[in-house]
């Protein structure tokens, strides 16, 4: 049992970061229109666009700046991923 909560923390784990590098790229994205254009692009938004949505219902844009993202990358970074690293160290390793 502690070895399948192990790989689960841990494929968790990877999908956090895999997210926060995908948001990077989205607001990159966003800075550059010429990037904005292709089949990529719209799959990307797909990915991103339901989470920051949320957010920005919350919390709307102040002057142009979408602040959705840094509250995203911050609850993320911050409230996430410690608890799942925590995790993975708890599960992943043996106490004898």
């Amino acid at each position: 049992m502690n070895l399948l909560l192990c790989d689960v923390a841990k494929v968790a784990l990877y999908f956090v970061n895999v997210y926060t590098f995908l948001l990077f790229v989205y607001a990159v994205l966003s800075w550059v229109p010429e990037l904005r254009r292709g089949r990529w692009a719209y799959y990307l938004a797909r990915i991103i666009e339901p989470v920051l949505v949320p957010v920005r219902r919350i919390v709307p844009p102040l002057g142009g700046l979408d602040l959705a993202f840094l509250i995203v990358v911050l609850v993320l970074q911050l409230l996430v991923r410690p608890g799942l690293q925590s995790l993975v160290f708890n599960s992943c390793i043996a106490i004898f």
